[in-house]
């Protein structure tokens, strides 16, 4: 049996998402630093998997100035969101839009 047949299916961390969905490429993927660019930190409750990943990223990256957010996933703790933007994004609008994904925002560092 050779393996130069197989077929890379990207699933390279078995915990990091729950049955239902495997880990997205976007989401583990490393991001590059952007000159002039404004880095917030915050941490997210409630994420288990991508599909929770996908849906705090969606709603976050609809803000106005943001040009990339970075989820390092922790399932069933909190979750290290990184957002960067051209300029600072009130925490209200933050919240807001973790709270539309249906997860609740845990703390926010700048």
């Amino acid at each position: 049996m050779t393996t130069d047949n197989r077929i890379d299916l990207g699933l390279k961390d078995a915990g990091g998402g729950c049955a239902c969905c495997a880990p997205s490429a976007a989401a583990s993927a490393e991001t590059k630093p952007m000159d002039g660019a404004v880095t917030s930190e915050v941490f997210v409750s409630g994420m288990t998997c991508s599909h929770c990943v996908s849906s705090v990223t969606e709603e976050l990256s609809a803000i106005e100035g943001v040009d990339d957010v970075s989820v390092k996933l922790n399932a069933g703790g909190a979750s290290r969101v990184e957002i960067r933007s051209s300029a600072p994004i009130a925490d209200a609008e933050i919240q807001s839009a973790v709270e539309e994904a249906g997860y609740t925002l845990a703390r926010v560092t700048s």
